[in-house]
This record gives structure tokens, C-alpha cells and sequence, in this order.
């Protein structure tokens, strides 16, 4: 007699609870400040870049290197799974997405909301004249998150050399941890994990963008990626 199927509900499903209630909470720094958030105010600024596989003059290709990393990053697999898992409902629009992202750290598992805070999809006249295509989006952090600050991933097509180049802006500074533990340990690690996780987002989408163009996928809708849960998700 063949044994029953069960089915592993996706990882937005079982962190539901949680996904409500960090859409109801409020970003953790005052929005209406963002021009004196800059390093001789104390906030860390970080820039990081990698550059993908280049296509011909003009605009974005049906399927080329700047299509996949906007799908990549709209359905967020590059961050390193092992680090960064982001947990969202994949069916929301992107302008309007709370996150849960699940921190992995040695034996921790830390729980952080983060808020899409705007979408970019523009053209922008670079200085010697050209121009380039720019899609990508930030996120805010929300209450409790260990970090307050913002975050900008951005695919750049510049469109009179065909080169395409993937972006990561960041402002941030130490939040309020009540735990003097967790203080002490992001205090020791933070800046790590920080520059751990830009550098291996970088590499991800780097490979993703080339598996894509070698295989021929086209773009996966994020309520497709959803449906596939990585072992040791329900941990919690």
C-alpha cells in the first residue's frame, strides 16, 4: 500500500504570524534625517559592486544580464542562504513587501522585519553623457532589528557600452539591543556578517545571472521560488 504524500507548506506560510506582525511594525530611525546620516555622523556607508555579463549597446535584452539580476534580486535568492534567508508573501508587490529575514550565526537564529522603502526603475544621464538603465529597489529596517539604516540593490545597464553592473548602497548604524549578549556579539561579529553579506550577495547574483544565460531560464515569478522551502527551514 503506497504510504500518504505529504507536502512542506512554503517558509512564508509557516512564518506567517510573524510576517503580520512586522508589517504593523515602524521603521527604527527617523526617515525625514536621511541627508546627516553620512560617516562623520557615525553611520557606516558602505559601496560594493561586481560586474555581470555585459550585452550589446541599447536598451536591456529580452533575457539578457540585466533581465535575470531583476529577477533575481525581485525574488531575493542571492543573499547567501546559509546568513540571510528573507521570508515574504510572494504574490504581494514589491513596492508594498515586509520581509522577516531569519539571521543564522554560529548555534543563533535571529528573527529581523525589514519594509521595501522604494522601487527604482529609471534611465539616468551618467556624466560623460551616456546613459544608463537602472532598476532595483531599498529596504528600510524596522523595530527590532540590531542594525537601523537602508539598504539599495541596483541593476545598472549602461547603454552605449552594453555594460551591465550590479550595486549595493548602504547607510546603517548599531540599534538599541536590549540583550547585553546579543549587544556584545554583534558588537564583536556585526561588521563581519556585514561585509560577509555584501561580498557573497555580490558573488550569488553573479553566478545566478550566469546560470540563467547558460541554461536559458527565463524569469521565475517569486510565488514560484516560495514554493520550494531549503532543508532546515522550519527551524525556528
Amino acid at each position: 500500500m503506497p504510504k500518504p504524500t505529504t507536502t512542506t507548506p512554503p517558509l512564508w506560510e509557516v512564518q506567517r504570524a510573524r510576517l503580520d506582525a512586522y508589517s504593523k511594525a515602524k521603521v527604527n530611525f527617523d526617515l525625514e534625517r536621511r541627508a546627516e546620516y553620512t560617516a562623520d555622523n557615525g553611520w557606516r556607508i558602505d559601496d560594493y559592486e561586481t560586474e555581470l555579463p555585459a550585452e550589446q549597446p541599447g536598451p536591456p535584452a529580452a533575457h539578457g544580464s540585466w533581465q535575470a539580476g531583476q529577477t533575481i534580486l525581485r525574488n531575493y535568492t542571492f543573499p547567501p542562504s546559509d546568513l540571510i534567508t528573507g521570508i515574504f508573501v510572494p504574490d504581494t508587490p514589491l513596492e508594498n513587501r515586509t520581509m522577516v529575514l531569519r539571521g543564522q550565526f554560529l548555534f543563533f537564529t535571529f528573527w529581523f522585519g525589514v519594509r521595501i522603502g522604494g522601487v527604482t526603475d529609471e534611465t539616468r544621464t551618467l556624466p560623460d553623457g551616456s546613459q544608463e538603465q537602472v532598476w532595483g529597489y531599498n529596504y528600510y529596517t524596522l523595530e527590532g532589528h540590531f542594525e537601523r539604516g537602508q539598504i539599495e540593490f541596483t541593476i545598472h545597464k549602461n547603454l552605449t557600452s552594453g555594460r551591465v553592473v550590479f550595486r549595493i548602497h548602504a547607510y546603517s548604524q548599531v540599534g538599541r539591543i536590549r540583550n547585553p549578549f546579543y549587544w556584545l556579539g554583534f558588537k564583536l561579529f556585526g561588521r563581519m556578517l556585514q561585509r560577509r553579506f555584501a561580498h557573497e550577495s555580490l558573488k550569488r547574483l553573479r553566478e545566478q545571472v550566469v546560470e540563467m544565460l547558460e541554461t536559458g531560464a527565463t524569469a521565475t515569478r517569486a510565488s514560484d521560488v516560495a514554493r520550494s522551502v531549503p532543508a532546515g527551514a522550519l527551524r525556528q
